[in-house]
């Protein structure tokens, strides 16, 4: 792992009189998985519109290999809160959507998505609709959407969130497996200690809004991580705790 894919300096972002990020500060590393955690109504889902280009910022650097952001053209792959899968188009045709926006044809992406169904576990069900796929399918199809599109890193917005507790678990650890089968560069949205422990190799702590990054943690456990905890990440996560419950250490 060398060099700096992503990096924001001193990123600062308000909404009238509401002072949203006050000093964020982050990199990611090529085939890294990063996750900035803290309580919701943080801002951390500002920092991804902030990636995305649906927000600027006010003050501060984000780069991208070194150079401005505003520079690249759609360098991410983005995974929202909820699927957002179509209702009315079948499986297939969600999965291709990434695709088409880019403006490739529908039938030419259809080729390209089609061995990417064995692969997520969906194999059999590129006609269903997604009423007729449980949650953790419909998760799986959205991911497969975000990876279809080929980009050098993936943006993921607490993306099983929504689900039940056992599915959650299932699909979490089904993302440790494919990310270390492909390697996959990532910065993970989270409010979820164990999940952000589970999948990263960094953590960024966020203090209460505005948002200042609190602290940075290294996760240096062995892979594939178990289902149950170890003592040593069960250490981590305790720690991640006290700091998330201290006191907030800045005042707007």
């Amino acid at each position: 792992m060398s060099g700096v894919h992503l990096e924001m300096r001193g990123v600062r972002k308000r909404f009238d009189a509401l002072n949203v990020l006050a000093d964020v500060t982050l990199s990611v590393h090529p085939g890294e998985f990063v996750s900035v955690l803290g309580p919701s109504g943080t801002g951390k889902s500002t920092i991804l519109k902030l990636l995305t280009g649906a927000l600027k910022p006010d003050s501060g650097e984000i780069l991208l290999n070194g150079k401005p952001l505003s520079e690249s053209k759609r360098p991410f792959a983005f995974m929202p809160q909820r699927d957002a899968l179509m209702p009315w188009r079948k499986i297939i045709d969600n999965a291709t959507l990434g695709l088409e926006v880019q403006g490739v044809k529908r039938a030419k992406a259809r080729q390209r998505v089609a061995p990417l169904f064995a692969e997520f576990g969906l194999e059999g069900f590129e006609q269903h609709y997604p009423a007729q796929l449980s949650g953790g399918m419909r998760q799986r199809a959205a991911l497969m959407r975000t990876i279809a599109q080929d980009k050098a890193m993936l943006l993921l917005d607490e993306p099983f969130g929504a689900l039940d507790a056992l599915t959650r678990t299932q699909m979490q650890h089904w993302l440790q497996s494919m990310r270390e089968k492909h390697g996959w560069t990532v910065l993970l949205i989270t409010h979820d200690v164990r999940e952000a422990v589970l999948l990263s190799d960094r953590i960024y702590l966020l203090t209460g809004r505005p948002a200042r990054m609190k602290q940075e943690i290294s996760v240096p456990l062995p892979r594939p991580r178990g289902s149950v905890p170890s003592p040593e990440a069960s250490a981590i996560e305790s720690d991640i705790l006290k700091t998330l419950l201290q006191p907030k250490a800045h005042k707007a």
